[in-house]
């Protein structure tokens, strides 16, 4: 039997909010088929979609990974500090960016539909 999609996101941030470091979909399914064997990749990439058109989750585009919304994000913009040595993410609220972005957006007649912030670099315990 098919679980209805709010199930079915909140088992997946269930499994995010889990971990300590940024999950791709494949870790999710694997985690996840322990419980529901016959789970399938394309459920985990619809329902990730859905929870970060929602807010949600976040994707992280350069490692091809996701994980869960810590801060309301409502107006704003999400800053995500990326440990390339540790793999841990830290999130930051960063309004007052949001007006700077949507100058420079704007004078290329670019409308953005979402906006967020990946920095890479070394967290505080890796640097020392």
């Amino acid at each position: 039997m098919r679980k209805q999609a709010a199930i079915r996101q909140s088992d997946v941030l269930k499994v995010l909010k889990t971990h300590e470091k940024p999950m791709t979909a494949y870790a999710i399914l694997d985690e996840m088929k322990r419980v529901e064997p016959g789970l399938a990749a394309p459920t985990i990439y619809r329902t990730l979609a859905a929870l970060t058109e929602q807010g949600r989750a976040h994707k992280l585009e350069s490692i091809k990974a996701f994980v869960p919304c810590r801060c309301d994000h409502e107006a704003s913009v999400p800053v995500l500090s990326i440990c390339e040595d540790c793999g841990t993410v830290e999130e930051h609220d960063g309004s007052p960016l949001l007006p700077k972005l949507k100058s420079l957006s704007a004078q290329s007649a670019f409308t953005a539909t979402r906006h967020i912030v990946e920095i890479h670099g070394r967290c505080q315990s890796c640097a020392a």
